[in-house]
Protein backbone atom coordinates (compact mmCIF):
# COMPACT_ATOMS: atom_id res chain seq x y z
CA UNK A 1 0.00 0.00 0.00
CA UNK A 2 2.88 2.36 0.87
CA UNK A 3 4.42 1.72 -2.55
CA UNK A 4 1.22 2.75 -4.32
CA UNK A 5 0.89 5.85 -2.10
CA UNK A 6 4.45 6.88 -2.86
CA UNK A 7 3.91 6.31 -6.59
CA UNK A 8 0.76 8.46 -6.48
CA UNK A 9 2.65 11.30 -4.77
CA UNK A 10 5.49 11.13 -7.33
CA UNK A 11 3.09 11.17 -10.28
CA UNK A 12 1.23 14.12 -8.74
CA UNK A 13 4.48 16.08 -8.37
CA UNK A 14 5.55 15.31 -11.96
CA UNK A 15 2.12 16.26 -13.34
CA UNK A 16 2.12 19.54 -11.41
CA UNK A 17 5.65 20.33 -12.63
CA UNK A 18 4.75 19.68 -16.26
CA UNK A 19 1.60 21.77 -15.93
CA UNK A 20 3.58 24.63 -14.40
CA UNK A 21 6.16 24.43 -17.20
CA UNK A 22 3.41 24.48 -19.81
CA UNK A 23 1.81 27.52 -18.20
CA UNK A 24 5.19 29.28 -18.16
CA UNK A 25 6.12 28.53 -21.79
CA UNK A 26 2.65 29.05 -23.30
CA UNK A 27 1.40 32.43 -22.02
CA UNK A 28 -2.16 33.51 -22.66
CA UNK A 29 -2.44 35.46 -25.92
CA UNK A 30 -3.83 38.96 -25.75
CA UNK A 31 -4.69 39.62 -29.41
CA UNK A 32 -6.11 37.59 -32.29
CA UNK A 33 -4.84 38.69 -35.70
CA UNK A 34 -6.12 37.14 -38.92
CA UNK A 35 -3.93 37.28 -42.04
CA UNK A 36 -5.16 36.63 -45.57
CA UNK A 37 -2.82 36.55 -48.53
CA UNK A 38 -0.95 34.36 -50.98
CA UNK A 39 2.58 32.98 -51.24
CA UNK A 40 4.26 35.93 -49.50
CA UNK A 41 2.04 35.48 -46.45
CA UNK A 42 1.83 31.71 -45.86
CA UNK A 43 3.14 30.35 -42.58
CA UNK A 44 6.20 28.89 -44.34
CA UNK A 45 7.50 32.45 -44.64
CA UNK A 46 7.45 33.20 -40.94
CA UNK A 47 7.23 37.01 -40.70
CA UNK A 48 3.62 37.02 -39.53
CA UNK A 49 4.17 34.40 -36.85
CA UNK A 50 7.45 36.08 -35.80
CA UNK A 51 5.68 39.43 -35.49
CA UNK A 52 2.74 37.97 -33.57
CA UNK A 53 5.17 36.40 -31.13
CA UNK A 54 6.59 39.85 -30.41
CA UNK A 55 3.05 41.14 -29.86
CA UNK A 56 2.07 38.17 -27.69
CA UNK A 57 -0.71 37.67 -30.22
CA UNK A 58 -2.41 34.60 -31.63
CA UNK A 59 -1.59 34.31 -35.37
CA UNK A 60 -4.55 33.11 -37.44
CA UNK A 61 -2.89 32.58 -40.81
CA UNK A 62 -5.35 31.90 -43.64
CA UNK A 63 -2.96 32.72 -46.49
CA UNK A 64 -2.81 30.20 -49.35
CA UNK A 65 -0.16 30.22 -52.07
CA UNK A 66 -1.51 31.04 -55.52
CA UNK A 67 -4.57 32.88 -54.28
CA UNK A 68 -5.52 36.51 -55.01
CA UNK A 69 -7.81 39.10 -53.45
CA UNK A 70 -10.63 37.52 -55.48
CA UNK A 71 -10.00 34.30 -53.55
CA UNK A 72 -10.28 36.17 -50.26
CA UNK A 73 -13.63 37.59 -51.37
CA UNK A 74 -14.88 34.17 -52.47
CA UNK A 75 -13.83 32.59 -49.18
CA UNK A 76 -15.82 35.25 -47.34
CA UNK A 77 -18.83 34.34 -49.48
CA UNK A 78 -18.41 30.65 -48.64
CA UNK A 79 -17.82 31.40 -44.96
CA UNK A 80 -14.39 29.75 -44.94
CA UNK A 81 -12.15 32.78 -44.32
CA UNK A 82 -13.30 32.99 -40.70
CA UNK A 83 -16.11 31.55 -38.62
CA UNK A 84 -18.80 33.46 -36.75
CA UNK A 85 -16.95 32.68 -33.52
CA UNK A 86 -13.68 33.97 -34.97
CA UNK A 87 -15.31 37.18 -36.19
CA UNK A 88 -16.26 37.86 -32.60
CA UNK A 89 -12.67 37.67 -31.33
CA UNK A 90 -10.54 38.88 -34.28
CA UNK A 91 -8.79 42.11 -33.27
CA UNK A 92 -7.45 42.90 -36.73
CA UNK A 93 -7.79 41.67 -40.30
CA UNK A 94 -4.48 41.98 -42.16
CA UNK A 95 -4.59 41.74 -45.96
CA UNK A 96 -1.41 40.90 -47.90
CA UNK A 97 -2.69 40.33 -51.43
CA UNK A 98 0.07 42.12 -53.31
CA UNK A 99 -0.18 41.24 -57.01
CA UNK A 100 1.14 43.94 -59.35
CA UNK A 101 -2.33 45.23 -60.17
CA UNK A 102 -4.34 48.39 -59.59
CA UNK A 103 -6.33 47.83 -56.39
CA UNK A 104 -7.75 51.38 -56.20
CA UNK A 105 -9.50 52.04 -59.56
CA UNK A 106 -12.91 53.49 -58.57
CA UNK A 107 -14.56 53.26 -61.99
CA UNK A 108 -16.17 49.84 -61.52
CA UNK A 109 -16.94 49.88 -57.81
CA UNK A 110 -20.40 49.29 -56.38
CA UNK A 111 -22.05 51.22 -53.56
CA UNK A 112 -23.02 48.03 -51.71
CA UNK A 113 -21.01 44.82 -51.55
CA UNK A 114 -24.18 42.84 -52.34
CA UNK A 115 -24.33 44.55 -55.74
CA UNK A 116 -21.27 42.69 -57.04
CA UNK A 117 -21.64 39.66 -59.26
CA UNK A 118 -20.13 36.67 -57.53
CA UNK A 119 -18.03 34.59 -57.42
CA UNK A 120 -15.15 36.90 -58.24
CA UNK A 121 -12.57 36.30 -60.93
CA UNK A 122 -9.16 37.98 -61.19
CA UNK A 123 -10.14 40.63 -63.72
CA UNK A 124 -10.98 43.48 -61.34
CA UNK A 125 -8.70 43.55 -58.32
CA UNK A 126 -10.10 46.87 -57.10
CA UNK A 127 -13.64 45.47 -57.01
CA UNK A 128 -12.57 42.42 -55.00
CA UNK A 129 -10.73 44.62 -52.49
CA UNK A 130 -13.84 46.81 -52.24
CA UNK A 131 -16.04 43.77 -51.60
CA UNK A 132 -13.78 42.44 -48.83
CA UNK A 133 -13.62 45.83 -47.11
CA UNK A 134 -17.34 46.56 -47.24
CA UNK A 135 -18.41 43.05 -46.29
CA UNK A 136 -16.08 42.88 -43.29
CA UNK A 137 -17.19 46.33 -42.11
CA UNK A 138 -20.83 45.31 -42.49
CA UNK A 139 -20.41 42.04 -40.62
CA UNK A 140 -18.63 43.80 -37.76
CA UNK A 141 -21.35 46.46 -37.56
CA UNK A 142 -24.17 43.94 -37.63
CA UNK A 143 -22.85 42.27 -34.47
CA UNK A 144 -24.69 45.08 -32.64
CA UNK A 145 -27.89 43.27 -33.59
CA UNK A 146 -26.68 39.80 -32.61
CA UNK A 147 -27.93 38.90 -29.14
CA UNK A 148 -25.16 36.31 -28.76
CA UNK A 149 -22.40 38.86 -29.38
CA UNK A 150 -20.61 40.91 -26.75
CA UNK A 151 -21.19 43.87 -29.08
CA UNK A 152 -24.97 43.43 -28.90
CA UNK A 153 -26.76 46.71 -28.27
CA UNK A 154 -23.70 48.88 -28.83
CA UNK A 155 -23.82 51.92 -31.08
CA UNK A 156 -21.01 50.93 -33.44
CA UNK A 157 -20.98 47.16 -33.33
CA UNK A 158 -17.51 45.67 -33.41
CA UNK A 159 -14.76 48.23 -34.09
CA UNK A 160 -13.22 47.57 -37.52
CA UNK A 161 -9.46 47.16 -37.81
CA UNK A 162 -8.36 46.38 -41.36
CA UNK A 163 -4.66 46.63 -42.16
CA UNK A 164 -3.11 46.67 -45.64
CA UNK A 165 0.42 45.69 -46.66
CA UNK A 166 2.74 46.85 -49.41
CA UNK A 167 4.87 44.36 -51.33
CA UNK A 168 8.01 43.34 -49.46
CA UNK A 169 10.13 45.69 -51.59
CA UNK A 170 9.46 48.72 -53.79
CA UNK A 171 9.74 46.98 -57.17
CA UNK A 172 5.97 46.57 -57.60
CA UNK A 173 5.18 50.22 -58.25
CA UNK A 174 1.59 49.80 -59.52
CA UNK A 175 0.41 47.85 -56.50
CA UNK A 176 2.43 49.82 -53.93
CA UNK A 177 1.07 53.12 -55.22
CA UNK A 178 -2.57 52.04 -55.44
CA UNK A 179 -2.64 50.28 -52.08
CA UNK A 180 -1.49 53.58 -50.57
CA UNK A 181 -4.36 55.33 -52.32
CA UNK A 182 -6.79 52.73 -51.02
CA UNK A 183 -5.45 53.02 -47.47
CA UNK A 184 -5.80 56.80 -47.60
CA UNK A 185 -9.32 56.54 -49.02
CA UNK A 186 -10.54 54.40 -46.13
CA UNK A 187 -8.20 55.68 -43.43
CA UNK A 188 -6.75 52.22 -42.88
CA UNK A 189 -3.25 51.56 -41.50
CA UNK A 190 -0.63 50.39 -44.01
CA UNK A 191 2.34 48.16 -43.23
CA UNK A 192 5.01 49.76 -45.41
CA UNK A 193 7.39 46.88 -45.93
CA UNK A 194 8.75 48.58 -49.05
CA UNK A 195 9.64 51.75 -47.14
CA UNK A 196 11.39 50.13 -44.19
CA UNK A 197 12.86 46.96 -45.73
CA UNK A 198 16.30 48.58 -45.92
CA UNK A 199 16.97 49.04 -49.63
CA UNK A 200 15.44 50.66 -52.70
CA UNK A 201 15.02 49.86 -56.38
CA UNK A 202 16.57 53.26 -57.11
CA UNK A 203 20.04 52.08 -56.14
CA UNK A 204 21.75 48.84 -57.16
CA UNK A 205 24.20 46.95 -55.00
CA UNK A 206 27.72 48.47 -55.30
CA UNK A 207 29.35 45.04 -55.76
CA UNK A 208 26.84 43.01 -57.79
CA UNK A 209 25.40 46.00 -59.70
CA UNK A 210 22.02 44.27 -59.44
CA UNK A 211 18.82 44.91 -57.51
CA UNK A 212 19.53 44.37 -53.82
CA UNK A 213 16.32 42.36 -53.42
CA UNK A 214 18.02 39.54 -55.34
CA UNK A 215 20.37 38.91 -52.41
CA UNK A 216 17.47 37.85 -50.22
CA UNK A 217 15.23 36.04 -52.72
CA UNK A 218 14.88 32.41 -53.76
CA UNK A 219 13.70 33.28 -57.27
CA UNK A 220 13.42 36.25 -59.64
CA UNK A 221 10.85 38.19 -61.65
CA UNK A 222 10.96 40.94 -64.25
CA UNK A 223 9.11 44.21 -63.68
CA UNK A 224 9.31 46.77 -66.48
CA UNK A 225 12.37 44.98 -67.85
CA UNK A 226 14.24 45.04 -64.52
CA UNK A 227 15.09 41.82 -62.63
CA UNK A 228 14.02 41.80 -58.98
CA UNK A 229 13.86 39.28 -56.20
CA UNK A 230 10.47 37.56 -56.24
CA UNK A 231 9.84 35.42 -53.16
CA UNK A 232 12.09 36.13 -50.18
CA UNK A 233 13.87 33.18 -48.57
CA UNK A 234 11.47 31.45 -46.21
CA UNK A 235 11.70 30.63 -42.54
CA UNK A 236 11.67 32.65 -39.33
CA UNK A 237 15.46 32.49 -39.20
CA UNK A 238 15.78 34.46 -42.47
CA UNK A 239 16.75 38.12 -42.25
CA UNK A 240 13.98 39.48 -44.47
CA UNK A 241 11.30 37.48 -42.65
CA UNK A 242 12.53 38.79 -39.30
CA UNK A 243 12.71 42.35 -40.58
CA UNK A 244 9.19 42.11 -42.01
CA UNK A 245 7.98 40.70 -38.70
CA UNK A 246 9.46 43.67 -36.85
CA UNK A 247 7.94 46.17 -39.30
CA UNK A 248 4.57 44.45 -38.91
CA UNK A 249 4.76 44.35 -35.10
CA UNK A 250 5.82 47.99 -34.89
CA UNK A 251 2.70 49.18 -36.71
CA UNK A 252 0.35 46.86 -34.85
CA UNK A 253 1.60 48.18 -31.51
CA UNK A 254 0.42 51.63 -32.60
CA UNK A 255 -3.13 50.59 -33.48
CA UNK A 256 -4.13 47.71 -31.19
CA UNK A 257 -5.89 48.64 -27.92
CA UNK A 258 -3.67 49.36 -24.92
CA UNK A 259 -3.72 47.01 -21.96
CA UNK A 260 -4.71 43.79 -23.69
CA UNK A 261 -1.33 42.08 -23.17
Amino acid sequence: MKKYSLLFVCLTIVSFTLFAQKEETLPEKGFNILLTGASFATSSNGWFEFGCEQLNANPINRAIGGEAIASTANRMIKGTLYSKEELEVIDALVIMQVHERDVYDPTQLKANYNDYETPFDRINYAAAYDYVIKRYMTECYELKNDSTSKYFGTQSGKPVVIVFCTHWHDGRTVYNQTIRQLAEKWGFPLIEFDKFIGFSKEKRHPVTNQQISLLYAQDTQKIDGEVFGWHPMKGQNQYIQQRMGCIFADLMRKILPIGRN
